[in-house]
């Protein structure tokens, strides 16, 4: 299988740890691409129409995205069991949904400063991002703590990619200060092999 991807992506990033998690290194190869929403650059427009990665390259030629149906895919050929198969399937799927918010809004900060002409940026639309972002980040802390000191699942690998998203694209701001049992949780999840062996560049 080849896997088109980026090493700054946070949801190739996601599919990056779970390929290591799952030990399937040598089933996945991995293909550097780059682009934008306003150039797609090298980004495999051909196999996902929307010119989004990560996509994932099956050994019959078809193609699957985005990051979620690539992670359960590869999580069912590998049998790792990253989704659990009980009724917690959901409570794994609405966290990984929350994190994958958290990143998603992260990017389009991102976007709107780094492509968004300077005259045409609306800061108060990156406060509302900013604004999802800490209303997520405040329910992992009182919420999903539970969940999050569990057996290690997709949703543990998709929370530590939004941490590390927020960390690599905005530094500047300080998600630790009122948060210190998610604070906690990243450092443990940072000591991983695979968490260690992703870290955007």
């Amino acid at each position: 299988m080849q896997l088109y991807s980026s090493p700054t992506t946070p949801f190739g990033r996601k599919v990056a740890i779970l390929i290591i998690e799952a030990g399937l290194q040598d089933r996945v190869a991995i293909a550097t691409v780059s682009g934008t929403p306003l150039d797609p650059g090298t980004l495999p427009i051909d196999r996902n129409p929307l010119g989004k990665i990560p996509a994932l390259i099956l050994n019959d030629g078809r193609a699957i995205y985005d990051s979620r149906v690539i992670c359960r895919y590869l999580d069912a050929q590998s049998g790792a069991g990253l989704y659990p198969k009980d009724d917690s399937l959901w409570d794994v799927l609405t966290l990984e949904a929350t994190a994958d918010g958290i990143l998603e809004a992260a990017l389009l900060m991102v976007y709107e400063n780094r492509i968004r002409p300077e005259d045409k940026r609306f800061e108060p639309w990156v406060d509302g991002q900013w604004s999802k972002i800490t209303r997520a980040l405040d329910a992992l802390e009182t919420q999903w703590q539970d969940l999050l000191n569990g057996p290690l699942t997709a949703a543990h690998i998709a929370v530590a990619c939004a941490l590390g998203y927020v960390d690599f694209r905005h530094q500047t701001r300080d998600w630790r200060a009122d948060r210190p049992k998610l604070a906690t949780w990243s450092a443990q999840m940072l000591q991983r092999a695979s968490v260690l062996a992703t870290l955007p560049v």
